[in-house]
């Protein structure tokens, strides 16, 4: 029998929570290590600042890194993102890499059984390191259904052509189709998909060079790419680590179900609604990770 993916969690949503749990994996992230975050949009109050992260990225003495976005706002042009990225404080502790600011896209191969995604569009500047700390902040999200690890290998490492790229199910693939993506939008499967397909390219990148955790705080139904967002329904729940993005998701949502928290139907309908469970099971079929785990809980 396969053992099961181990998820390790602390009842406390801190700094030195997140570098506990990093020390209890034992796993050492070498070389030059990318450490995702999300940024978050102008104006959006749940996001996780600076000051929280510091101590983890320290830790592994990495480069935060972000790629612009494919929707109108303060992100989705290097010039404003850059000022924005400056506004909130992210260059302020660490060094700061926006990996799509200046192309080439790098194109990754995705999974041999993918359906839509020929390959993945990312930062090209990804190709810099050799190891990736993803850093999410467990949320809901208006198209997704919720934002975790698998969110943040999909849609948070692909360029701004590669966010249209999986938007559209594979339809689109270049910055300027940005605006058309939104009018021809796919079925909502095929691009819940397409965002598996993705994370398999950038798991199947790294190899086991990868490290995700989860931080269930500030948790609304939106995401922190929302300049206009709900205030967080949800108690803060604590912090998860583990070598698997697909098991560390499901162990989220899991925890928001078993909860009593009366806020947990208002976030469980973003995510039913939105089918947002699909991502974590096609992930799995593609091999990215699994949904059996073993939640040690420290």
């Amino acid at each position: 029998m396969k053992e099961k993916s181990k998820v390790y969690f602390l009842r406390e949503a801190t700094p030195q929570a997140v570098v506990e749990l990093y020390q209890t994996l034992g796993k050492t992230l070498n070389g030059k290590v990318a450490v995702k975050v999300h940024s978050g949009e102008a104006g959006n109050q749940n996001y996780l600042k600076p000051e929280f992260w510091r101590p983890m990225v320290e830790k592994v003495g990495g480069t935060v890194v972000e790629c612009n976005t494919a929707y109108e706002g303060e992100r989705n042009y290097s010039d404003r993102h850059v000022k924005l990225i400056e506004e909130h404080g992210w260059n302020r502790f660490f060094k700061f890499d926006l990996m799509d600011e200046f192309g080439p896209d790098a194109k990754l191969p995705t999974s041999p059984e993918s359906k839509f995604l020929k390959y993945d569009l990312v930062g090209k500047n990804l190709l810099n390191y050799d190891g990736l700390l993803v850093l999410s902040h467990f949320k809901g999200h208006p198209m997704g259904g919720f934002g975790g690890a698998l969110k943040q290998l999909s849609i948070g490492c692909a360029s701004t052509a590669g966010k249209v790229y999986i938007h559209s199910a594979g339809k689109y693939d270049r910055a300027e189709e940005q605006d058309v993506v939104w009018e021809d939008l796919p079925p909502q499967n095929d691009f819940l998909d397409s965002m598996a397909e993705a994370a398999w390219a950038v798991v199947n990148h790294f190899k086991d060079s990868a490290v995700f955790v989860n931080v269930m705080a500030n948790m609304s139904v939106d995401c922190d790419c929302c300049a206009v967002a709900e205030d967080p329904c949800l108690k803060d729940m604590g912090v998860l680590i583990s070598l698997d993005p697909v098991a560390i998701d499901r162990a989220c949502v899991d925890l928001v179900k078993g909860s009593d928290d009366p806020g947990k139907e208002h976030f469980m309908h973003r995510v039913w609604s939105r089918n947002g469970e699909r991502t974590i099971e096609t992930a799995e079929k593609l091999g990215v990770g699994s949904q059996e785990y073993q939640l040690i809980v420290l």
